[in-house]
């Protein structure tokens, strides 16, 4: 099994590749972790990942500078149902759109837009950093299968992806108001909260998505 981890220029590809490998051998899985900007490696791959930290038109804009990537990774994860996984801005970038400094267009895989977080409770600041409980149903999505109950995850961001159809929101996390900590439909799934630094919670999420069948 080939995992791919898309190198954009967005940063955060090494730990996010450690955490990959450090599931893979404590699964006793046969795979490999490949960190890559070449779409032609990415066609090979039976996952994708695509990592991301940044705004979201300097990502979406790495992302459109890599030669044929955009249309590889529709092939992947739209036309070929592969799995795929978004990671933070990773995640944003499956909306339609971004409204960070401006409007720009996402992959669009995921109807909704990417807006500010705004806290009701005052006290809370931006950007939302650190850790904080997740909400979910069990057994709504198998990349959350094995958790407790409100397991906690680490975050980090200002903005929030706000499904056009709430049944794409498959986790919450609740900072002065509810956010999307997890988002998804077919093949596809993104989390706001970074795996590679939740701890068990994080990788235990990984382990699911490496044996994911979609």
């Amino acid at each position: 099994m080939l995992i791919a981890i898309i190198d954009y220029g967005s940063g955060n590809l090494r730990s996010a590749a450690k955490a990959f490998e450090r599931v893979i051998a404590e699964e006793g899985l046969s795979a490999t972790v490949a960190v890559t900007a070449d779409a032609d490696i990415v066609r090979k791959a039976d996952r994708v990942v695509l990592p991301g930290v940044g705004a979201f038109a300097d990502c979406r804009a790495g992302l459109d500078a890599l030669p044929g990537m955009v249309e590889c990774l529709h092939e992947h994860a739209i036309v070929r149902a592969r799995p795929f996984f978004g990671i933070c801005v990773g995640m944003q970038l499956l909306a339609t759109t971004g409204r960070e400094h401006g409007t720009h267009a996402g992959l669009d895989w995921i109807r909704g837009e990417v807006l500010p977080i705004t806290p009701s409770d005052p006290a809370l600041k931006v950007p939302h950093m650190g850790w904080n409980e997740l909400a979910f149903v069990p057994g709504s999505h198998p990349l959350l299968g094995g958790l407790p109950d409100n397991p906690h995850a680490y975050f980090v961001h200002s903005y929030r992806f706000v499904c056009a159809d709430q049944t794409h929101q498959l986790a919450r996390v609740d900072y002065g108001g509810p956010v999307a900590a997890m988002v998804g439909t077919g093949s596809v799934v993104g989390t706001q909260f970074h795996p590679e630094k939740s701890q068990t919670t994080g990788l235990r999420v990984i382990a699911n998505f490496l044996r994911w069948m979609p």
